[in-house]
This record gives C-alpha cells, sequence and structure tokens, in this order.
C-alpha cells in the first residue's frame, strides 16, 4: 500500500527505476518485504522487472488507456440494468453519499486549485468510488473486481496528476445526471448520460496524454 501510494502521488515517475533501497528507507521496512511487493505490483503489471536491472515503473502506452476506458464503458454500462434493478432507499442512500462526496471534493478543488495536490488526488478518489459504487449496487462481483483492477491500472500506472493535466469541467454535472437517471430508474437515460460521461474523460484525458508526450519529445516549446 506504501509503493501504491507513491505510484498514485506521482513520486515515483512512469518508466522511472525503482530503487527497493529508497523504498526501504521511505517506508521503514527491509528490503525482503519490499521487493515482495514489487513482484505482487508487477504481477499486476504496474511495473515491471528487467533481469539484472531491477524494478522500473511502466512507461505510458496510449493504446492501453483508451483500451482501459473502453473497458470501462462497456463493463459499466452493462451493469446499469441490473443496478437499477435493485434501486431501493437503501441504495439511493448510499448513492446518494457517494455522489455528495465527489461534489464536496470538486467544490473544494475548484475553490483551492493550484495551492496543492492532495485536493486533485481527493477528486480522483471521490470520482472513483463513485463508480465503484454505482457498480457495487448491481452485485455482479466479478465485473465489479476487474473494474477495480482496470481503476488501478489507470490511477496508479499513469497517475491522476498525469491523466488529468488539467482540469475536465462539468463532471459534477454529468455524476448527478447519472445519479438522477438511476434514481428513477430511467435505464436508457442512464445508460446515455454514463457512456457519454466516460467517452468525454477519454477524450480529455488522451488528448491530455499526447500533448504531454509531444512536450517531452521537444515538439512543442
Amino acid at each position: 500500500m506504501g509503493i501504491r501510494q507513491l505510484l498514485f502521488h506521482n513520486e515515483i515517475s512512469p518508466g522511472q527505476k525503482i530503487s527497493c533501497r529508497d523504498l526501504s528507507q521511505k517506508l521503514n521496512m527491509s528490503p525482503t518485504p519490499i521487493i515482495q511487493a514489487l513482484k505482487f505490483l508487477e504481477f499486476q503489471d504496474l511495473v515491471r522487472h528487467e533481469h539484472n536491472r531491477g524494478y522500473y515503473a511502466q512507461p505510458i502506452s496510449l493504446q492501453e488507456v483508451e483500451e482501459v476506458y473502453e473497458l470501462r464503458e462497456i463493463i459499466e454500462v452493462s451493469l446499469l440494468s441490473k443496478t437499477i434493478e435493485k434501486m431501493n432507499k437503501k441504495a439511493t442512500k448510499r448513492l446518494d453519499r457517494a455522489l455528495n462526496a465527489y461534489l464536496d471534493s470538486a467544490q473544494k478543488l475548484y475553490a483551492d486549485f493550484g495551492t496543492s495536490g492532495v485536493l486533485f488526488n481527493d477528486e480522483l478518489l471521490k470520482d472513483m468510488e463513485f463508480h465503484l459504487t454505482l457498480a457495487d449496487l448491481s452485485e455482479s462481483h466479478s465485473h465489479i473486481k476487474i473494474l477495480r483492477n482496470l481503476f488501478d491500472l489507470l490511477y496508479l500506472k499513469y497517475r491522476g496528476s498525469i491523466l488529468f493535466a488539467t482540469l475536465m469541467g462539468g463532471i459534477d454535472i454529468q455524476h448527478r445526471a447519472i445519479f438522477d437517471a438511476v434514481v428513477r430508474k430511467d435505464l436508457k437515460a442512464a445508460e446515455e448520460a454514463l457512456r457519454g460521461h466516460i467517452s468525454g474523460v477519454k477524450k480529455h484525458v488522451l488528448e491530455g496524454l499526447r500533448k504531454k508526450l509531444r512536450e517531452k519529445n521537444g515538439l512543442i516549446f
């Protein structure tokens, strides 16, 4: 979990060589659990191991990011019908809490943007929790497990600060539209709102990543 936090906060950059000694010092642990943790993260494709060279953070792949968002859209939209079937007062309250947690985080971000990266990361986590709550209400456990792995790829392998180099407006309105459609059990409207939301975020993220890669390669001055 300590290494996951370092990845999420971009303290380990994409493509960077990972020093087991540095991790041992930062996490106050011996090298053995550090190496075991890196092996587990390698299995999750969050880091890679090169023979006789050590561990590295995975580099950015535009194709993988695009594929992850496409899979997210397929899975999340497909679960909506089951979620709507199970919507009751308890489920509505749970989804409402997740929505308001995101809205509160987004409001703080808009007020304090530029003073701290913590709020930005908090908004990303609350966004993820809203989507996972929406999916979890379907009680489709295998799908939800896959969805959690997809969020790991996005937020740990590619880092929120890299994926969202610029703010994307309107997500709060989109989340509200998804919530309202689900609560009134309008499947068609919910599918359209969720599909449009994920597609829009994907487009924004890919445009930002392409720009960042061009800047890194010296094509923009």
